[in-house]
């Protein structure tokens, strides 16, 4: 039976289908008023151990985080440095620390230009509403899969027009190669 490409990240869990050889583990906040979200994409690999909670999934192992910030033209706070914005708004970078596309609509697509580390452990909330986590597979072509992903959701789920999506989704794949976990 071949591997899916990807599943949500907690019924992976449930059903013992955690990828031993590591994988990206894809987590979406959606702002429930506007179409402000925030994605956090972590590349993993080393597991020594999966520790469940009811909220959370807890990886013992070191993880590559890249965040993308989509933040509508209407975004009240959008000339404050996006690590000092309010809980469920930041993101842990500085304007110089992130890749920024600007869309037709004036959306701004924010991706890390270098991976945030997690030494030993990170931490995967249980999503609530809309918000998601999934589980890709590390497999030959993953990096096409996920820019992909991020062409369709940027679009759909983010609010940006489709013709940025594929500049977005490909800064996003930029920041992705900088893992240096697989040999």
């Amino acid at each position: 039976m071949s591997q899916p490409i990807a599943l949500d990240l907690f019924q992976a869990y449930n059903e013992s289908k955690m990828p031993e050889e590591g994988g990206y583990i894809v987590s979406s906040f959606f702002n429930q008023n506007s179409t402000y979200s925030i994605y956090e994409i972590v590349a993993y690999d080393n597991v020594k151990s999966i520790y469940f909670s009811e909220t959370s999934l807890t990886f013992q192992a070191d993880g590559h985080k890249v965040f993308v910030l989509v933040e509508p033209a209407n975004y009240a706070h959008k000339y404050q440095e996006p690590f000092t914005r309010v809980k469920g708004e930041s993101i842990p970078h500085r304007f110089t620390e992130l890749d920024i596309v600007t869309a037709k609509n004036q959306t701004k697509v924010m991706v890390s230009k270098e991976p945030v580390v997690s030494y030993s452990s990170f931490t995967v909330l249980k999503p609530t509403g809309v918000n998601f986590s999934l589980i890709f597979y590390h497999q030959e072509n993953i990096l096409k899969s996920l820019e992909f992903f991020f062409t369709q959701t940027l679009n759909k789920e983010a609010g940006v027009p489709s013709m940025d999506t594929k500049k977005s989704a490909k800064a996003v794949i930029e920041g992705l190669k900088k893992f240096k976990l697989w040999k």
